[in-house]
């Protein structure tokens, strides 16, 4: 059996599969930061990531996908440069129509936003599910399809509605505890290799077991 790793600098893993992209490799704007292996499928055009699955990303707040996360064809971030003004009677963003309108700019300039949209790691995320701006999932987490996401997300929890809600947590809050201090993401990729199965498959008592210097 190959103890040869995948090269995570590849953009189409999955041969003969160009829908299947990984992001760390693709993404070029400075606000997106993406851990290695996480990936995003889509038969119509994966490489399009950046402008069509997140959408009104003009800055300064960031997106963080951390490693090795799973998302489904349609998923789409919306960013902070999606809000609009709430406190005067329109909502509408006259100054970006221009002329003698863009004079003030300043009315949609500096809207109150909540910060960085941040995806831990190990990470599944389903078909056509939302994120909203300033969102945090936790590691290990899972995203029903459909997913409207408003709220944080807890380590390993799965939420799905809209506005999605927590359905159950995927472990017990003291294994819960286990996985986050065992870190396996942040394995050597040689030693992650190596106990692939345990990862994929094995208990927590398992995972403990394979953990480096065990």
């Amino acid at each position: 059996m190959s103890s040869v790793p995948p090269d995570p600098s590849t953009l189409h893993p999955v041969a003969g599969q160009p829908r299947v992209v990984l992001l760390k490799p693709l993404v070029t704007s400075p606000l997106i930061d993406v851990g290695d292996y996480s990936y995003y499928d889509d038969p119509d055009d994966a490489t399009a990531f950046e402008t069509r699955n997140v959408l009104y990303h003009y800055g300064p707040e960031r997106l963080v996908i951390g490693k090795f996360c799973a998302l489904g064809t349609g998923v789409r971030f919306i960013m902070n440069g999606a809000n609009h003004r709430m406190d005067g009677p329109s909502t509408f963003p006259f100054p970006i129509m221009g002329g003698s309108w863009a004079e003030h700019f300043d009315l949609i300039t500096g809207l109150a936003g909540r910060g960085d949209t941040v995806v831990g790691n190990d990470v599944w995320i389903g078909y056509g599910a939302m994120v909203m701006p300033g969102v945090r999932i936790g590691h290990g987490a899972i995203i029903a399809s459909g997913a409207v996401v408003v709220d944080d997300v807890p380590d390993y929890g799965i939420v799905g509605g809209n506005p999605a809600k927590l359905i159950r947590t995927r472990y017990a809050e003291a294994d819960i505890a286990r996985l986050l201090a065992l870190a396996w993401w942040d394995w050597p990729t040689e030693h992650l290799t190596r106990h692939l199965r345990t990862v994929m498959s094995g208990t927590v008592d398992d995972l403990e077991a394979a953990a480096p210097g065990r």
